[in-house]
């Protein structure tokens, strides 16, 4: 790779998979599970363009660009520094055709920075509340963490924005902002239609739910059964993690 891309003092370069290196902040915001999950869920548009709420370090942009679930991705970020590493990401792996990058407050996203509609939206949003729990000294892990740009509600209200009628949205949050989750999709006229606990095992209450929506669709959710990453008492995936993994899918707990 081009040294030029990386700062060692502060970076690191990680391969996720066969496919995709990720230049992360050591000290900064990481890939984790839920990214992950998120964009597995997420399913193939053959010329599809989607736009991601909150991109981070782009990570899952990039995942969903290598595994052609979109044509087109428009990588939104309110912070200048994590912009600026998600397009170095990009170029990294090869990617500029595929993810524009977007250095914008979701809150003023429109149509015109997507030129148009849009087919889906996918979304890891801040998941507390800007008052609550303890503060990190971090500010950027704080931007990340909590609603200080941006309440659910205006993160759904972007999504609502840039969705064509039909069109399909995709977050991962925490399970006790669910009816919040819910209710700004609503607002933003995205219907809830399929909803996925995951938990840690089977002796776990749910540690994220993934939702997806469809913008103007009729009322009717569906919950499927959940997804368990760990076999009780260990720290081994399950069979439904491991083809999480292994085929980038959740096809098998949605049955699509």
């Amino acid at each position: 790779m081009n040294k030029a891309l990386l700062n060692t003092d502060t970076e690191r370069l990680d391969d996720i998979n066969e496919r995709l290196r990720l230049i992360q902040r050591k000290r900064g915001l990481t890939f984790g599970t839920d990214a992950y999950l998120l964009a597995a869920f997420t399913k193939r548009i053959n010329g599809g363009v989607a736009a991601d709420l909150g991109c981070g370090t782009g990570v899952i942009s990039l995942l969903c660009a290598t595994r052609d679930r979109f044509s087109k991705i428009y990588a939104c970020e309110l912070q200048n520094a994590y912009a600026e590493l998600t397009q170095r990401n990009v170029a990294l792996n090869g990617l500029d055709d595929r993810i524009t990058v977007l250095n914008i407050d979701v809150r003023s996203l429109t149509q015109k920075e997507t030129d148009g509609q849009i087919d889906a939206v996918f979304t890891n949003p801040p998941y507390m509340k800007a008052a609550s729990g303890r503060e990190n000294p971090d500010d950027e892990k704080n931007i990340a963490r909590r609603e200080l740009n941006g309440t659910i509600y205006e993160f759904c209200s972007a999504a609502g924005r840039l969705l064509k009628s039909g069109g399909t949205f995709y977050a991962v949050h925490r399970p006790e902002r669910l009816c919040d989750l819910i209710c700004a999709m609503r607002e933003a006229k995205i219907e809830p239609k399929t909803l996925v606990y995951v938990c840690p095992d089977e002796d776990s209450e749910p540690s994220l739910v993934l939702i997806e929506g469809r913008k103007d669709g009729s009322p009717s959710i569906r919950l499927t059964r959940p997804l368990y990453i760990y076999k009780n008492g260990t720290r081994e995936y399950t069979d439904d993690m491991n083809m999480v993994y292994d085929e980038f899918t959740l096809d098998h707990i949605v049955g699509r």
